[in-house]
């Protein structure tokens, strides 16, 4: 039996994880959704998932923090990072550290097809 590829959700708004978890899912993965950035920086040191869905603005670890973290990890260095922010802004200066930039809202097709590319 095949093992499905782990992503992982940082998002602190319930629906838009639950969206994510759902699209991603569907997609062929196996999720885990985690809601603060101390949780996420506990998990990322145990696992390698195959993607990452990072909203930038989460309680007690900010996601900019946590990109840093991920992207100095050599065990991470082939995890996607999808980041999932309403901060144009601030998505455009991270756009060339990250895999994929998705401007909130996101709906659930629109990241069910992104999903299934990086599968």
């Amino acid at each position: 039996m095949e093992t499905k590829p782990l992503a992982l959700i940082i998002e602190d708004d319930i629906d838009q994880n639950l969206v994510f978890t759902t699209a991603l899912e569907r997609a062929g993965y196996h999720t885990e959704s985690i809601m603060d950035g101390l949780t996420a920086q506990k998990r990322l040191g145990e696992v390698v998932p195959r993607t990452i869905i990072l909203d930038l603005h989460i309680p007690e670890v900010e996601g900019m923090v946590l990109l840093s973290q991920i992207r100095s990890d050599r065990r991470l260095v082939k995890s996607r990072v999808i980041l999932a922010t309403a901060d144009a802004g601030l998505a455009d200066e991270l756009q060339a550290e990250v895999d994929l930039v998705l401007l909130k809202p996101i709906s659930f097709l629109q990241l069910s097809h992104l999903a299934r590319r990086f599968i």
